[in-house]
Order: C-alpha cells, then sequence, then structure tokens
C-alpha cells in the first residue's frame, strides 16, 4: 500500500513540476513581468526600417527598461493594422502617412506623438528604357498601386515635370506586389504595355540591387508612430516611456545593422539582401546620426507639409469623406517630457 501511495505521490508530484516549468514557458510577457505595463504595438511585418526597429524591441529588453511589457501584434499592411486599431486590438502602430490620415478621420481618438522614419516611394523604369526624365513619361504608360503613397508621389512628380495628369500620361492601378511579375529582365526596354512603375520600399530597393530597374525619381513618406488617447488617459506615463524605449531602439539600430537586418530578414521571411535593405534605409537620417543626441523623433516643417500633403491627397481622390488637418492630431508634448527631440 505504502509503495501505491508513494507511486501516487510521485506521478503527482512530476506532473505539478511539469506544469509549473511548462507554465513558466508558456506565460505571456506580461504575466512574466507582472510589474511591467502592458502595450499591445501594432507593426507591419514586411515593412523594412519599420521591421527592423520592431524586431529591436522584441529581442532586447528596450521596453522592459522603461516599465513596459510589449505584446506585438504584426499585420502584412495599413489597412488591417487600421482595422485592429478601430476595433481596440492595439493601443500604439506604426503606419504610413496615408493610414495614419485615414484612421484619424474615421476615429479621432488617436494622437500622432511621434516620427516612426521616413520611407522611399520611386519611380522607375527598365534598365534600357530610352526613358531618362520624368518629363520623357509623355504618351507613355506608368502603373502603380491606386491609393498608396505611390500614386501620390507619382502624380505629383508627373504634374512637377509639366505633365498634365489626363491628356499626357496614362496612369494605371497595378498592386504592389504584381510589379514582381514584371520585373525580371535586366535588359528589359519596356514591361509589356507599361513604360514606368511607381512603388514604395521594399519592392523598389529589391529590383534595384538586382539591376532590374533604374531610378527616375525617389518621394519621401513620413511614416508616424500612433496611440490610442484612451490608453493615454489610462496610463499617462506610457507615451514617455515608449518614446524612450523606441528612441534607444534607433541607437541599437545605428550601431548593430547587421543583426537588425537579420531579424527582420528572418522575421518577414523576404528573399532581400542587405544591401536592399541598406538602399530601402538609406532616406533615413537617424541610422547614419553620428551619436545618440542626434537620433530625431520630432517633425520638421516640411514633414509638416507632406503629412497635410497625404491626408489632403486622400480628399481629392474621393478615399475619405472628409479633409483631416493633421496638426491637429500631433502631440509633441511626450518628446519633450522625454527630453527628446
Amino acid at each position: 500500500m505504502k509503495k501505491v501511495i508513494v507511486a501516487i505521490l510521485f506521478v503527482v508530484t512530476a506532473a505539478l513540476v511539469f506544469r509549473f516549468i511548462t507554465g513558466r514557458i508558456s506565460q505571456q510577457p506580461s504575466e512574466q513581468h507582472p510589474e511591467l505595463l502592458p502595450i499591445r504595438i501594432g507593426w507591419q511585418v514586411p515593412w523594412a526600417t519599420q521591421g527592423q526597429l520592431s524586431q529591436i524591441l522584441q529581442k532586447t529588453t528596450l521596453l522592459q527598461d522603461q516599465g513596459l511589457q510589449g505584446d506585438f501584434k504584426g499585420f502584412n499592411y495599413g489597412g488591417p493594422l487600421n482595422e485592429a486599431a478601430l476595433v481596440g486590438e492595439v493601443d500604439v502602430l506604426f503606419t504610413a502617412d496615408q493610414p495614419a490620415a485615414t484612421l484619424l478621420i474615421k476615429d479621432p481618438d488617436w494622437i500622432i506623438i511621434g516620427r516612426l522614419m521616413y520611407n522611399r516611394v520611386s519611380l522607375y523604369v527598365p534598365p534600357k528604357s530610352p526613358i531618362q526624365t520624368v518629363a520623357d513619361l509623355r504618351g507613355k504608360t506608368v502603373a502603380m498601386p491606386f491609393g498608396a503613397a505611390a500614386q501620390r508621389m507619382a502624380l505629383r512628380a508627373e504634374q512637377d515635370a509639366g505633365l498634365d495628369l489626363d491628356d499626357d500620361v496614362h496612369n494605371v492601378n497595378l498592386d504592389i506586389y504584381e510589379q514582381s511579375d514584371l520585373v525580371r529582365d535586366p535588359n528589359a526596354h519596356t514591361w509589356g504595355e507599361i513604360d514606368a512603375l511607381a512603388g514604395f520600399d521594399p519592392m523598389p530597393a529589391i529590383f534595384e540591387e538586382q539591376g532590374l530597374i533604374r531610378t527616375l525619381y525617389v518621394g519621401k513618406v513620413v511614416s508616424v508612430i500612433v496611440m490610442s488617447k484612451e490608453y493615454i488617459k489610462a496610463h499617462p506615463d506610457a507615451p514617455v516611456a515608449f518614446l524612450k524605449a523606441f528612441h534607444a531602439a534607433y541607437d541599437f539600430y545605428r550601431n548593430n545593422i547587421s543583426t537588425a537586418d537579420q531579424w527582420f530578414t528572418e522575421a518577414s521571411k523576404l528573399t532581400i539582401t542587405q544591401q536592399a535593405l541598406h538602399i530601402a534605409a538609406s532616406i533615413e537620417p537617424n541610422l547614419s546620426s553620428d551619436s545618440n543626441g542626434d537620433i530625431r523623433l520630432s517633425f520638421t516643417d516640411e514633414d509638416y507639409a507632406i503629412l497635410q500633403e497625404a491626408a489632403d491627397f486622400l480628399y481629392d481622390q474621393s478615399l475619405v469623406e472628409q479633409r483631416v488637418v493633421m496638426n491637429d492630431y500631433i502631440d509633441l508634448s511626450y518628446l519633450q517630457m522625454a527630453s527628446l527631440h
């Protein structure tokens, strides 16, 4: 009888130990560190530069150092991320200027607390194309993803080159992910009936690194950090803590570029070289800053103009029903309280 009891006690004890160990492994971050404030972060998995910063925050203790426990929720692009924000599934999100404007129009209970990054939008032609400047697009067909910042940039570049958008250029809609089916021949003069393409990184960076395109024009998108006002009201110290961690992520990134690129490549599962990632990140000055103090999360006058241009574009293209004034939704007081700029 004693042997049976001992055996039962042994089995129960082993089960409890196993449950304890596996429970510790499978615990959510907030359960592992109950003293830390949970924060749900929406990020875009295939989006370079933003992706490296997201991975740094996930793989280091920078958030924990500021008293935060990140719960990262990945999305393929800005639309689903906005939907998650609208139903309260994220507290902070990394997004570009146009999706940010769209979110603010649909739900004003969000605020921009800092600059996420600059990212490139490009206008490009086949390597052997006779087209040398944007003005040479007169009478040509240009394909681009309608509704995206690439369309906004391409149309503006055409107008700045003196082209009439209705009469001089045939602009057509083409999803960014369909471009790879066209851009395959380094000796191409055209891509079938298409003479030029517009797109956003990392796709153009990949094409450029492979010698499959020649870039005519590069524009700049101002991407932002957006946080829920409701979350801020419940946790007033969270914006400052988050911005300090994000600033530190940039410092880690600029000092460990190869590591950050590897983390992003593994997470995104993109077939992309480090050189292509460098091309995509070349527009972001924080990565070439000389010191931690030079890292900037605030906006320049040009940035404010680009953000408003993005919002106006959405309205002018009838993509939203009202115009939003972006400055009304930017609050840099948290950067100031964090002693950042």
